[in-house]
């Protein structure tokens, strides 16, 4: 089953993942590709644990899920996300018992490894994620990033390496195949954690089904008559904690682009595109400037295309009424 982010609870249950399963191991594969590893990794199991799986790509998402399917693989559940936003958001302190890593990007270019995803801060955040006797599984042929790997989980003090043999099934993947044909070697680890600190989740909350709900952004705000649509251009706002003096595990700032500016097809009003980055996670949001009876408008995010309530999200509501307010209009009420 493909799941988009708003499908997800924050943190998420097993037991609402996995219904008839829900008593069963629970893994994490990063990274899947087309879905190779897994199907061969599960036969060999006495029974499938309950499999979560996250990739960057669509189309190998769509392969995936047509490969586990084919497998009879129904206790698993795939999603396009960034990782670390993935595991930080979704997955509870405590709940996996691997975190299987298989062939990722190596990033080998020079003032490239911050995009690495095996760090210090992820070792630390896999560390709070997993069961004791969890572990995170690395299966490499990448020399120097085996080597970087193994020194970030030192440097995270939080987890003990172990250099070991390689399941036979992440030697089944797209990429061990290439390196195979190469008469290239693999590097396999496994990372168990020493302790479980604790990584908070992030301020991120699910938007209320009922566009109503208080909890959704939204201001109200009267707008001057000589207000005109016509004005608006591109408008970018940034905000929120710097890299460096962000919390480990929390996100690093925000990012809002209003993009564009369209006539509302409903009531009299308007629609902003808005595009929000936070670290990781990218989401195009619409939110809507709707007239009401009072002669006020109601700015508030739209639930259109699922989006996550995060701190960006409100920004960029808040980003919106600011704009609104360079054009002279008074706002009456903020809730964001």
């Amino acid at each position: 089953m493909i799941f988009r982010l708003s499908d997800f609870h924050f943190p998420d249950d097993a037991a609402r993942l996995y219904p008839d399963t829900p008593e069963r191991p629970w893994v994490l594969e990063v990274g899947f590709g087309d879905g190779r590893f897994w199907p061969h990794h599960a036969a060999s199991l006495p029974e499938a644990p309950n499999y979560l799986g996250v990739e960057l790509s669509g189309v190998s998402l769509l392969k995936a899920e047509r490969r586990l399917r084919a497998a009879g693989l129904t206790n698993a559940v795939l999603t396009k996300l960034p990782a670390t936003v993935l595991v930080r958001e979704v997955v509870p302190q405590g709940a996996l018992d691997a975190i299987i890593v298989n062939f990722p990007d190596p990033w080998p270019k020079a003032g490239h490894t911050e995009h690495r995803l095996l760090r210090a801060p992820f070792f630390r955040l896999a560390a709070s994620r997993l069961k004791s006797g969890g572990a995170v599984l690395l299966t490499t042929d990448h020399d120097e990033y085996f080597e970087f790997a193994r020194a970030e989980a030192e440097a995270s003090g939080v987890m003990a390496v172990e250099r070991t043999d390689a399941p036979p099934a992440a030697l089944e993947t797209k990429y061990a195949r290439k390196w195979r044909d190469l008469g290239l070697s693999a590097h396999h680890a496994r990372f168990t954690p020493t302790a479980h600190p604790h990584v908070p989740h992030g301020a991120v909350t699910r938007s209320p089904e009922n566009e109503e709900n208080p909890t959704v952004p939204h201001a109200v705000l009267t707008l001057p008559q000589t207000f005109d649509p016509q004005d608006f251009a591109k408008h970018t706002a940034r905000g929120g904690q710097t890299r460096e003096t962000a919390p480990e595990g929390e996100g690093a700032g925000w990012t809002v682009v209003l993009l564009d500016l369209y006539r509302g097809l409903g009531r009299e009003g308007w629609v902003f595109l808005a595009h929000v980055v936070e670290g990781e996670l990218t989401q195009e949001v619409l939110i809507g400037v709707t007239g009401r009876e009072d002669g006020t408008h109601l700015v508030r995010l739209a639930r259109f295309g699922g989006p996550i309530i995060t701190p960006g999200v409100k920004a960029a509501v808040g980003t919106v009424t600011g704009w609104l307010e360079g054009q002279g209009a008074v706002v009456r009420h903020r809730g964001y």
